[in-house]
Formats: C-alpha cells, sequence, structure tokens
C-alpha cells in the first residue's frame, strides 16, 4: 500500500466510526511496512487534514455543488490538503490523488485541475471567510472563548491550534540528569517554563528505550510541582495513565515512600506500569480500580496528598489531540464539571487532616476549573482552597492547563 492508499483509509474510518485520531494512525503504522519516510507522510496529512476540515470542505463547496460520498470527499480532502499545505508537485498531487478515486477518478481530477487554475482565487476566498472556517474550529467553540477570554486570545488560540505540536523531554532525575543529557546532545535547548524540559531537532531512540527521558508538554509539570510531594509520604494519583505526572512524582520523591496509581481500564494501567519500569520508577504501585469507589488501595483518611488530574474537554491541548474539536459538544461543559466535582469530594475523604489535594485540567474553560474549584471550596466541609494556576497557549507558549491547590 502507498502513505496516500493507507491516508485514504485512514480518512474514510475516521468520518465513518469517529475513533480516536491519535489511536487509529498509532495502529495503522504499527501494522505498515511504509519506510519512515512514507510514515511521516502518513501522519503529516492526516493530522493535517483532520486540523482543517472546514477549510478543505469550504474549498470543496467553491469547486462543486451538491454531495459528495464519503470516499471521494476524503480523496479530494487528500488532494487539496497537498495542493494548499504542502510543497508537493501539482502534477504528483493529481495524478496520484486520481489514481485513489476508484469510481470519481474524473470528477477529482477536473476538480484539482481547477483547484490548481483558480489557486489565487481559493485563496483568497479562503482568506476572507469567517474565521471558524479559515481555523477550522466549531462556531460555538470560538463563540465561547470569545466571551471567556475575548476576541484577541481567542484569535491567537485558534491560531496556535493549527500549528502542528512540538515535541519536548522531560529528563528522567531517578536515571540521569540535564546536564548529562546536554553533554550527549548539544543542541538540546532547556525550556524556559521548566528546568526538566529540553528541546531538541530529534529525540534519541536510545533515550527513550533506557528511560532517561518522557516525551511530555512543560505544562503538564505544574500539577505535580504543586502538589509537592516528599520522600516517605503517601501519595494518590488518582487519575494516573499513562504515567507522566505520576512518574514525575516518583522522580520528585526520590523514589521513597509510596505512590498508588489508579486507572479505570487495564488496559490503560499496562501501559503504565511499562512507563514505570522503563523509567526506573520502585515506589508506584499502579491499580487497576474505579477510585470513586471504596477500595483496600484506597484507605480512607490515609493519603498524605492527592493529585486528581481530571477528565476535561481537553480545550488547552487541541494543538496535539487534533479531532478534539470535532468531538465536543455544549452538553460536555455541562457533564464534565459534575464529574469533576464529585470527584474532588471523594478524593476529600481519602485525604490526612493537613494533607494536601491538587485538581488538574487540560482544559481552559471557567465551568472545569475555576467554578469546580470554587464549589468544592463551598460544599466540601474542610476543603481550603489556597492556590490556583492557569496556564494558557496564547501568554505561555505551551499546551493549556489549570491547577489548584487544596488543604485539608
Amino acid at each position: 500500500m502507498s502513505a496516500r492508499s493507507v491516508c485514504l483509509k485512514l480518512l474514510v474510518t475516521w468520518e465513518k466510526k469517529r475513533p480516536f485520531a491519535d489511536e487509529l494512525l498509532h495502529d495503522a503504522l504499527d501494522d505498515s511496512p511504509l519506510e519512515p519516510r512514507d510514515r511521516g507522510f502518513v501522519t503529516e496529512c492526516f493530522y493535517g487534514i483532520l486540523r482543517n476540515l472546514t477549510s478543505l470542505d469550504f474549498l470543496i463547496a467553491r469547486l462543486r455543488d451538491g454531495e459528495l460520498d464519503t470516499e471521494t470527499r476524503q480523496v479530494l480532502r487528500l488532494g487539496l490538503y497537498q495542493l494548499f499545505h504542502l510543497r508537493v508537485p501539482a502534477h504528483a498531487v493529481v495524478n496520484e490523488t486520481v489514481a485513489l478515486s476508484r469510481r470519481a477518478g474524473g470528477l477529482v481530477n477536473a476538480l484539482l485541475r481547477r483547484a490548481l487554475r483558480e489557486l489565487d482565487a481559493l485563496t483568497a476566498a479562503l482568506a476572507a471567510a469567517p474565521e471558524h472556517i479559515r481555523t477550522s474550529h466549531p462556531a460555538f467553540l470560538l463563540e465561547k472563548w470569545t466571551a471567556s477570554h475575548g476576541t484577541q486570545a481567542t484569535t491567537a488560540l485558534a491560531d496556535w491550534n493549527q500549528r502542528p505540536a512540538e515535541v519536548f523531554v522531560r529528563v528522567n532525575t531517578l536515571k540521569t540528569t540535564v546536564e548529562t543529557l546536554r553533554n550527549e546532545a548539544p543542541e538540546a535547548e532547556p525550556h524556559p517554563f521548566h528546568p526538566l524540559i529540553l528541546r531538541l531537532p530529534r529525540i534519541p531512540r536510545e533515550w527513550i528505550d533506557a528511560g532517561l527521558c518522557y516525551v511530555q508538554d512543560p505544562s503538564t509539570l505544574a500539577a505535580p510541582d504543586m502538589l509537592a510531594p516528599q520522600p516517605g509520604e503517601l501519595i494518590l494519583d488518582a487519575c494516573a495513565a499513562p504515567g507522566g505526572k505520576t512518574t514525575y512524582l516518583a522522580a520528585l520523591m526520590r523514589n521513597e515512600g509510596r505512590i498508588i496509581a489508579c486507572d479505570l481500564w487495564e488496559t490503560r494501567v499496562q501501559r503504565l506500569r511499562e512507563n514505570l519500569t522503563r523509567l526506573g520508577v520502585t515506589n508506584t504501585k499502579a491499580v487497576a480500580i474505579d477510585t470513586m469507589k471504596e477500595s483496600p488501595e484506597l484507605p480512607p483518611g490515609g493519603f498524605d496528598r492527592i493529585l486528581i488530574d481530571a477528565p476535561c474537554s481537553n480545550t488547552g491541548v487541541i494543538r496535539r489531540r487534533i479531532d478534539v474539536r470535532w468531538r465536543l459538544t455544549d452538553e460536555d461543559f455541562l457533564r464534565m464539571p459534575a464529574q469533576q466535582l464529585a470527584l474532588i469530594r471523594r478524593c476529600a475523604t481519602l485525604l490526612k487532616p493537613g494533607g494536601t489535594l491538587v485538581y488538574s485540567t487540560c482544559s481552559l474553560e471557567p465551568e472545569e476549573n475555576d467554578q469546580v474549584c470554587d464549589t468544592a471550596q463551598q460544599q466540601i466541609p474542610g476543603l481550603i482552597l489556597e492556590e490556583k494556576r492557569h496556564i494558557r497557549p496564547w501568554a505561555d507558549g505551551v499546551d493549556g492547563a489549570f491547577c489548584a491547590r487544596f488543604k485539608k
């Protein structure tokens, strides 16, 4: 199979079944004999098309009136993405894309050649289109952000989400130091957001395999830092998989004390265990349990500190989780806060008097952040809100996040 045919299959599957895009891509490439360069092309096109769905469909509508079957629309999206976003020779785009069209080759050929003739006019029309079309975001989401953060911040956030996400690594201090890795890779640059984060053109595979680092956005370290676990303490990571925050907690504790790391699904917990082993974490027990239910692993009033990295809308990480924008509805912002508040209420019963609880999300929404924390302080006896921190892409240059610290 060619890279383009693999990408087309991914697009059709995603359109029909709406699985998580990153899992779909991972499974496809895991089973594929494609060369690294072709794998990179598939990744670029698949994610790029999902990132630009609305603008690509705007172009299709300018080229042709009427309905299109699912496969033909995906073929056109693939061709137009290459023409408007990649430096692929036009003749190669047209020929290869038409070759993918089993039933609509003539139509696809005609539309792509028309797009080439009208490239400047189409580009100008897209530039003049409403913001939700230009930036391929649901209109309701842009309206919501404008109400919460203002017009300028919303425009900056939408533009941020359209850029491919950078890849960073956290230095695993259980096995090495920042200085050691920088000596091995002088091109590695420390990130201004956090001293343990490095940015480099290519992450050495041997670093990953040896557990010397963990691929992680800088913003995800804010909540563990706020929790400030100490060696010798008993810590609960209530929503732990895949383990980025858990393994950092262990590093902060120098592998002393004990962490109970929970997640609902055994498959996710297995991935968590693999990461614990690779990064040399020895003070953590990973368990597949529902934090909301009683368990011998969750003694009431037993934990010194608790981290709740709560399930959320993910609006702070749309740049990284590209298809999130196409999953969200207005109802999510009513449903999520109730679940998040319930998690805080439950975990407060597991916290020792004098203990610390940190609630975090990768959401930018007031309903999931400030409002949940304010309600928790009002409704949960003995829980005192001490600090909040907002991390916003347009201001901080990293993924969006929120964390708040409570004392019992």
